[in-house]
């Protein structure tokens, strides 16, 4: 049995909706329902009245989820103490971050703070969005930090999770220029000659906008997809290459369109994303006193400087 079904099935209860709860938990609703599914194998007895809508819980269910409550809370408190026997691990302030954010927005972000927030003793694990959106969930995190797009919402409960605005900045296509400086591609494309296209793997954050900015164009759009990864530095360096062109955070190309190594793909084609840092406002694990005064000290700096755009 994996903590996680539990964790599952807490929040099941909770909502009394399947597809509420697997947004919640960041998987699919069939992803979910198999893993209530395992639940009930391993208890050997149905949990879940799935007869009714709400879903409600079977007498079996209700006795588990008390029981889930309160197995859950000794396992935080278990690993709470476990990390105390680690004295600098309580000054350390532990940062979630998707890949193409902790290359190009945190550095530069965590260097400005120093005037307002002092100096800052971070860990930083690099993650795609799904998995650093779990690692807060799952509490293995003291700060995430992510992109938000209005069409593609980070599913957070806003009375569990605390949300700051940190900046915005553009997700536009790039290409190499030729040697006049010239796009070597130029959307929108042909529908008899679609352009090569460097995507992002099925399923990435950054990915789905841009599924989202070609739905929405208002010129259809014409692309072959010949490579896709889920980092937007792996796609920069496709495109560096001359490979085709790529949708890319302005910040993970200012030293190209600067130096003239990448030049826009075509105008129009842009989204703007902006950039948000969470944490759990509910405490289900012991708050580190340095975490909660660097988000003090970052919604005071963020009241005198408004966030804006990053790049």
């Amino acid at each position: 049995m994996e903590t996680k079904w539990l964790e599952d099935f807490v929040s099941l209860a909770e909502t009394r909706s399947f597809s509420r709860s697997a947004q919640l938990r960041h998987v699919t609703q069939p992803a979910f329902s198999r893993r209530i599914q395992s639940l009930e194998a391993w208890a050997g007895t149905d949990l879940v009245d799935r007869s009714s809508y709400p879903t409600r819980l079977t007498p079996a269910g209700q006795t588990l989820y008390q029981q889930a409550l309160e197995m859950l809370q000794a396992l935080q408190s278990t690993r709470a103490m476990l990390r105390a026997h680690t004295a600098a691990a309580q000054d350390v302030i532990e940062f979630a971050v998707p890949h193409t954010l902790a290359f190009t927005f945190f550095p530069a972000w965590l260097s400005g703070l120093r005037e307002s927030c002092g100096p800052i003793k971070s860990r930083l694990i690099a993650l795609n969005v799904h998995d650093a959106v779990l690692r807060l969930v799952e509490g293995s995190c003291d700060l995430l930090i992510a992109y938000h797009h209005p069409a593609h919402p980070i599913q957070l409960d806003a009375a569990r999770y605390e949300m700051l605005p940190l900046g915005t900045e553009s997700l536009a296509p790039y290409t190499r220029p030729t040697a006049t400086g010239a796009p070597q591609f130029a959307l929108p494309g042909a529908a008899s000659h679609p352009l090569p296209y460097l995507a992002y793997a099925p399923g990435a954050y950054l990915g789905r906008v841009v599924d989202q900015i070609i739905k929405t164009s208002p010129t259809p759009v014409h692309l072959d997809r010949q490579y896709e990864t889920d980092m937007a530095e792996g796609l920069k360096a496709m495109a560096l290459e001359g490979h085709g062109i790529a949708f890319l955070p302005a910040s993970a190309v200012r030293g190209e369109l600067a130096s003239r190594r990448l030049v826009p793909a075509g105008a129009g084609l842009d989204a703007q994303l902006e950039i948000r840092i969470y944490r759990d406002r509910t405490a289900h694990r012991p708050v580190k006193g340095t975490v909660d005064k660097f988000w003090n000290d970052l919604a005071q700096h963020l009241q005198r400087h408004p966030a804006g755009k990053s790049v």
